[in-house]
């Protein structure tokens, strides 16, 4: 599956709404713990994305592989993912968690290449994850296993996000290929509430709503743009031109989140951060192929 004209201009309409999810997190975790604003996030969506659906009139599905599709992409595309980066954030500059939220493309290359009959597994796509994991090192800089550091735990949290993202991809061409894009969100980030309202009130007790305006702008642009609009690009995507290319998003989401971060938070990237961001993006040039096919066209005689 390729990316068309149309495939390209919601890819990057997806980086840039997923690009502000880092910034809107930050300013969140000012006031509210990691594990409230995933809970936030998918809470607030449902209302948007629920009128959306009766707008269009699209039906609810009965089918239990269809609910159980919803369940899994709950839990690997949003519960799991959001969690564990919000709370990386919390010890990282929300521009780092969005460069080491990269490799979910290498994860997402390798996953589905091992788990779709279409993606297959080749030398090339390992030869790419080899790479994005040694962009990964350059960051995390050499002293990362010489003692416990709460930001590599925290860097490790953003890969165990993208490897989880790398899952749900396949889970979701798998169990709900063929459905609406919208359906797909609604169920998806209804599931994710279900998981995650136990969870939260066990770990942080009931969300409070007593919280500053800025806060309540940082978690209503994360829920409206960052995950309703979000998903309704994401879910097409995933139709229109396959796992491993929606992938590709993560790798243009840094930009967005880094400019935000500098503009707004005073955030700075150093430059071993922008050297591994380099060596993941190659690394998924390589598994993916295209633009060294290219190349090697337009030197053709």
């Amino acid at each position: 599956m390729q990316l068309d004209g149309k495939a390209w201009i919601m890819l990057i309409a997806l980086a840039a709404v997923w690009g502000g999810s880092f910034f809107f997190a930050e300013v969140a975790l000012g006031e509210v713990p990691p594990l409230t604003i995933t809970l936030h996030r998918v809470v607030w969506t449902i209302p948007i994305l629920a009128l959306i659906v009766a707008m269009k009139r699209i039906p609810l599905p009965r089918n239990p592989r269809i609910l159980l599709g919803y369940l899994g992409m709950g839990a690997l595309n949003n519960a799991i993912p959001f969690s564990l980066i919000f709370w990386g954030q919390v010890q990282i500059e929300s521009g780092l968690a969005s460069i080491l939220n990269g490799t979910t493309a290498m994860f997402g290359a390798v996953v589905a290449g091992v788990l779709l009959a279409d993606e297959r597994l080749t030398a090339r796509k390992l030869a790419g994850a080899v790479l994005g994991l040694c962009g990964v090192a350059v960051i995390m800089g050499p002293d990362a296993l010489s003692g416990f550091n709460p930001a590599n735990l925290a860097q490790l949290a953003i890969m165990g996000a993208a490897l989880s993202y790398a899952f749900a991809s396949v889970w979701g061409r798998v169990m709900l290929a063929g459905q609406p894009p919208l359906m797909n969100a609604l169920g998806m980030v209804s599931a994710s509430a279900l998981i995650m309202l136990p969870v939260v009130w066990m770990v942080d007790g009931a969300p409070s709503l007593d919280l500053t305006p800025i806060t309540w702008g940082a978690l209503l642009g994360l829920a409206s743009l960052s995950t309703a609009l979000a998903y309704v690009l994401y879910f097409a995507i995933l139709a229109r031109a396959g796992a491993a290319n929606l992938m590709l998003v993560t790798l243009l989401i840094p930009p967005f989140a880094i400019s935000l971060g500098a503009t707004f938070l005073d955030e700075r990237i150093g430059p071993e951060a922008w050297l591994g961001f380099a060596i993941i993006a190659l690394g998924f040039a390589v598994n993916d192929g295209r633009l060294f096919r290219r190349a090697a066209k337009s030197h053709t005689p």
